[in-house]
C-alpha cells in the first residue's frame, strides 16, 4: 500500500468516525516508507498527545498495511478503551506488528487483560513495553498467565506498573516455563512484605531458565538476604548477561554474594549496582572477583555507593588485572586524591576509554580531582525492534529511560 493511500485512508476513517484529524498522525503517515518495514513513531509531547479516538482511527487505517512493524505510542493519553482498538491490529492473522511501546499512558488492569488475551493467540509480536501504566496486581497476573501460553514475545517491560508481590512471583514462575523471553523489566513494584519471597522464586527461575538475557530489578527494596537468594540461582545460570539491581538496599554483604556469582557465572557481562550501599568492603569483594580468572564481566556501575578511596583503588586495580572489564562507572562516591590519580592513569594510559566511564580527571593547583561526565551503563543488551531484528547494541542515546529515578 502506497504511503499516499495510508494517509488518504486515515483521512477517510476520521471522516467516517467523526474523529478530528490529528496533524501529528497525518504527518507521520504522509512521510512513511512505502517499500520497507519501519516503526511508526507517535510519542506524545507536552504540546500534543494521542487519545483513544486517535488510536481507533489509526488502527483501522493500518489493518491492511504490511510496512508498519512497530508502533511507538509512548507518553500519550491512551486508556483501556484505546487498547480495545489496538486489539483489532493484534488479532489480524499474521499481523505485521512486531513491537508495541505504550510506556507511560493511562492503561490499567482492563487494558492489560485485553492485551493478555490478544497475545495468547498472537504469534508475531516480539516486544511489549508497558512501563509507567498502573496495571496493578490484576493486570500483571493476566500477563503472567499469558506468558504460560505465548511462545513469541521476547521483550516485556513492566517497570513502575504498581505490581504487588503475588504478581511478581507469578511472573517469576512464568519465566521458569517460558523458553523465549529475552528481556524483562519489573523495576519499582509495590512490595510491602519484608520477607522477599519473590527473590526465592527468581532464584529458582535462574536455575532452570536458559534463555533470559536481561533482567531489571531496580527499586525492589532488595536487601542482602534477597541477594543471597538470587545468588544461589545465578551461580547455576548460563544465559543472563545483564542484571540491573540499582536503587536497592544492597550492602557489603550483598556485594560479597554477588562476588561469589562472578566467580561461578560464565555469562553475566553487565552488572548495575548504582545507588546501593556497598561501601569500601563491598567494592573490595567485587574487585577481588573481577580479578578472578574466568570472570567475564565487561561493564560495572557502582555509582552512589558511599565508596571511599580504599574501595575505589581496589576497583582501579581490578581494571589493571582484568582485561575483559572495559566500562566502569563510579561517580557519586568519595574519591580522595590517590583514587583520582589511579583513574587518571587508567584513562591516560588508554586502559579505560573516556567514553566508557563517568568521570574525567582535572588538575587544580597541582592536585588531581575527578569531574562528572554524563555517561552511564547502556540501558539494554537486548531488544527486538520494529523490524523484528534482534539487537544486542545499546539503546539510542536520545531514547528516554523508563527505569525509575533513584532519587525518589
Amino acid at each position: 500500500m502506497a504511503a499516499e493511500s495510508v494517509s488518504e485512508r486515515y483521512r477517510a476513517v476520521c471522516g467516517q468516525q467523526g474523529v478530528k484529524i490529528n496533524p501529528l498522525v497525518l504527518e507521520k503517515l504522509e512521510k512513511s516508507s512505502t517499500t520497507r518495514s519501519f516503526t511508526l513513531k507517535l510519542a506524545g509531547s507536552s504540546e500534543q498527545k494521542l487519545c483513544d479516538d486517535d488510536v481507533s482511527a489509526l488502527s483501522k487505517c493500518l489493518q491492511d498495511n504490511r510496512t508498519v512493524t512497530g508502533l511507538d505510542l509512548r507518553y500519550n493519553n491512551i486508556t483501556d478503551g484505546g487498547i480495545g482498538h489496538l486489539e483489532e491490529l493484534l488479532e489480524v492473522e499474521d499481523s505485521p506488528l512486531r513491537s508495541l511501546d505504550l510506556t507511560f499512558n493511562d492503561i490499567q488492569a482492563d487494558g492489560a487483560e485485553v492485551l493478555a488475551a490478544c497475545l495468547q493467540g498472537n504469534n508475531t509480536l516480539l516486544s511489549l513495553r508497558l512501563s509507567g501504566n498502573k496495571l496493578g496486581n490484576t493486570g500483571a497476573m493476566r500477563l503472567a498467565q499469558m506468558l504460560q501460553v505465548n511462545r513469541t514475545l521476547q521483550e516485556l517491560q513492566l517497570a513502575d506498573c504498581d505490581l504487588e508481590t503475588p504478581a511478581v512471583i507469578a511472573l517469576a514462575i512464568a519465566l521458569k516455563h517460558n523458553p523465549v523471553l529475552r528481556s524483562v523489566d519489573l523495576s519499582r513494584p509495590l512490595l510491602f512484605s519484608l520477607q522477599e519471597e519473590w527473590a526465592v522464586h527468581f532464584s529458582e527461575m535462574f536455575g532452570v531458565n536458559g534463555r533470559l538475557a536481561e533482567l531489571h530489578l531496580g527499586k525492589m527494596g532488595l536487601t542482602d538476604t534477597g541477594v543471597e537468594r538470587l545468588a544461589e540461582g545465578l551461580k547455576q545460570n548460563r544465559s543472563l548477561r545483564y542484571l540491573d539491581l540499582r536503587c536497592n538496599h544492597v550492602t557489603h554483604d550483598g556485594a560479597q554474594h554477588l562476588a561469589g556469582v562472578l566467580r561461578h557465572n560464565t555469562s553475566l557481562q553487565v552488572l548495575d549496582l548504582s545507588a546501593n550501599r556497598i561501601e569500601d568492603v563491598g567494592a573490595e569483594h567485587l574487585s577481588g572477583a573481577l580479578s578472578w580468572p574466568g570472570c567475564v564481566l565487561t561493564e560495572l556501575s557502582v555509582c552512589r555507593n558511599n565508596i571511599r578511596t580504599k574501595g575505589l583503588l581496589s576497583v582501579a586495580q581490578a581494571l589493571v588485572n582484568n582485561p575483559t572489564l572495559t566500562h566502569v562507572y563510579i561517580w557519586g562516591n568519595h574519591p580522595e586524591e590517590p583514587a583520582c590519580l589511579a583513574f587518571r592513569e587508567l584513562i591516560s594510559s588508554g586502559r579505560l576509554s573516556p567514553q566508557h566511564t563517568d568521570v574525567r580527571p582535572y588538575q587544580v593547583d597541582g592536585h588531581v580531582f575527578l569531574a562528572e561526565v554524563w555517561q552511564s551503563l547502556r540501558k539494554h543488551v537486548y531488544s527486538a525492534d520494529g523490524d523484528g531484528q534482534d539487537s544486542d547494541d545499546a539503546a539510542a542515546p536520545d531514547e528516554p529511560d523508563p527505569r525509575p529515578d533513584c532519587s525518589s
